[in-house]
């Protein structure tokens, strides 16, 4: 085939849009790139604007844009004792503020996750609660509200009273959205529950962060049965579930298995030997699209144009394949069911279980009704049914009572899947005249924990006793818990006016004392961009312990004065990266000959 040549330069302004497009979908807007827009994604400062526009707008819209952007000094801390099969487990269950653990998880989960799935507060005018700042000091705030968390940052309580209600959910979850999207996959896709409140600014919120070409459907769930009847206007019964993939061209949606009534409309009439099948007109009707032509079948019998669904050739091939049917004047094709893939997913779920359900499956677990809104562990699953594969990644960054996480376990457990969830819920304080608080649950988060642990266990539980049971043994019902906390690291940027002899001697190690060692793994683990799930095997060396990660992706060794022994061993690991603390040799001789020895085998960094 002979290419023409097109005899001229390419069009550099139409590549250079697509690439900006491509890392920057926020800010194209009805096929234009907002440069206003663009220069504040790339500006550490806010700019002044004020030019109109096609688009979304808010007070704080820029502070979200620039926090979104900006860096932040904190870590992730695993703790052992409140997780579930901590060395084995794939799954990770971290507490803290949802910004900023997104932030952390940005080098380590890099366009790794295939699904996120969030129910996030609806803005009701209830009270939602989220960090308001992360980087003014104490005295920057204002005290009206008088309501910190343990590291001093403002909790911020939105209500329907306060005169930025809409403003302040929007940049809520506008930086949310930006920092997610870089974790999606190219292909990947975010589902999000919302209700009437705000479903009209959340999409064009999604619009914009997404890419409104990037927008796969706008489902109606029906989460209530019944009718209210006390309803002022209308009984509400439904929410919404907003569908957006990272590039529309990537993403694929999965076929979902027939129902039984599907099932039952298949019958074989003739006793065709293909086995059972349904007839499905071949020709358009109502707003149906079709080619026209006129047909006439291998009998010779005639049919006179008209719209057909399928071309031609299609049309031929069916009837020599004796795969149609003639009635009258009309023409039937056979729908083998074993030819069926499944169904095509539907934008209205009406039998995918409600919140009553929700709540009844959060009492079998308790006893008691410890989480007021809840979704149903069926509705979840049918979402993963649809957008994931058996080993993919799913992030739930507003996890709530974490039934994400028993939604992955239990669909596992169902189809011998191996799907990893990631769960963060800020600890949130439980209300002290709550039923959770009663029971002991002081903060939302000890509920998703205890939820994850109890659900594992009845999983495993109600398998043994099915009357088929299945192998589970691989099933991981277990958890990484990490918790976010400030750097391990001191802070050494001190004014020279400021500066001591005893501090000087403070300074002697620049990792602060109450860390240790697998506290400095994680944040080394983060640093580099390591998943934080992969699996850590300690190994002891000359009384030094030497932690192997898997697939020999990181070697690391925190202790003081190790010896030659010691980095042998690491040598003959033959990892990807190796990390060290800064003072563990006991001369500067030491650290060049092992840095240099070491070096041969791959990049050395230490702490």
């Amino acid at each position: 085939m002979i290419k023409k040549l097109d005899m001229k330069t390419a069009d550099k302004v139409d590549s250079n849009i697509e690439q900006i497009a491509q890392l920057f979908p926020n800010v194209m807007s009805e096929g234009k790139v907002d440069f206003e827009l663009l220069k504040q994604m790339l500006s550490d400062s806010v700019l002044d604007c004020d030019d109109e526009r096609y688009r979304l707008d808010w007070v704080g819209k820029k502070e979200s844009l620039l926090k979104a952007n900006s860096s932040i000094n904190k870590t992730l801390r695993p703790c052992k004792e409140e997780s579930v099969d901590f060395d084995t487990t794939e799954n990770l269950y971290i507490e803290g503020d949802n910004f900023e653990v997104l932030k952390l998880l940005q080098e380590s989960y890099l366009n790794k996750v295939k699904m996120i799935y969030i129910d996030p507060p609806y803005n009701t005018g209830k009270d939602f609660v989220y960090k308001d700042n992360f980087t003014q000091s104490k005295a920057d705030y204002e005290d009206e509200i008088g309501l910190r968390d343990e590291d001093d940052n403002k909790l911020f309580k939105n209500t329907d009273s306060n005169g930025r209600f809409h403003s302040d959910w929007l940049s809520m979850m506008y930086e949310r959205l930006l920092v997610s999207r870089d974790l999606l996959k190219d292909d990947g896709v975010i589902f999000i529950s919302i209700d009437d409140n705000e479903v009209h600014n959340l999409r064009k919120l999604c619009d914009e962060v997404f890419g409104e070409g990037n927008f796969i459907a706008s489902v109606v769930w029906k989460r209530k049965r019944g009718r209210d009847n006390s309803a002022k206007w209308f009984s509400k019964s439904h929410e919404y579930l907003l569908v957006y993939s990272k590039n529309k061209s990537e993403f694929k949606t999965n076929y979902l298995e027939l129902d039984e009534s599907t099932k039952k409309a298949y019958k074989n009439p003739d006793n065709d030997p293909r086995g059972i099948y349904r007839m499905l007109a071949v020709w358009a009707r109502g707003t149906q699209s079709g080619v026209k032509y006129n047909f006439t079948d291998k009998d010779n019998n005639y049919f006179p144009e008209r719209l057909w669904l399928f071309s031609k050739e299609n049309l031929i091939k069916m009837d020599k394949d004796d795969k149609l049917i003639i009635k009258g004047d009309n023409i039937y094709r056979k729908l083998f069911i074993y030819e069926n893939k499944g169904k095509i997913p539907e934008t209205i779920w009406d039998n995918t279980s409600n919140a009553a359900n929700a709540a009844d499956e959060i009492k079998s677990l308790f006893k008691n009704i410890l989480f007021d809104t809840p979704k149903p562990i069926p509705y979840i699953e049918e979402i993963f049914k649809i957008a994931t594969n058996k080993n993919d990644l799913i992030l739930d960054f507003f996890s709530g009572s974490a039934t994400t996480a028993h939604a992955v376990m239990q669909l596992n457990a169902e189809d011998g899947g191996n799907r990893k969830h990631i769960c963060v819920q800020i600890p949130e304080l439980t209300d002290e005249k709550s039923e959770a608080y009663k029971a002991g649950y002081k903060n939302i988060c000890e509920i998703g924990k205890e939820r994850i642990r109890r659900a594992g266990k009845k999983i495993l539980e109600d398998n043994e006793s099915s009357k088929e049971p299945k192998d589970l043994s691989n099933l991981d019902i277990g958890f990484r818990v990490l918790k976010i906390d400030s750097s391990n690291m001191k802070d050494v940027h001190f004014h020279p006016n400021k500066l001591s002899q005893d501090l000087f001697a403070e300074l002697e190690s620049n990792i602060k004392e109450d860390r240790d060692n697998l506290d400095l793994l994680f944040g080394v683990m983060l640093d580099l961009g390591v998943e934080l799930s992969l699996k850590i095997t300690p190994k002891i060396v000359d009384s030094k312990t030497i932690y192997i990660l898997e697939n020999k992706e990181l070697v690391a060794c925190f202790e003081d004065n190790i010896s030659l022994e010691v980095i042998e061993e690491i040598k003959n690991q033959s990892p990807y990266k190796i990390v060290l603390k800064d003072e563990c040799f006991e001369s500067d001789k030491d650290k060049i000959n092992a840095v240099e020895s070491l070096s041969k085998v791959c990049s050395v960094s230490v702490i």
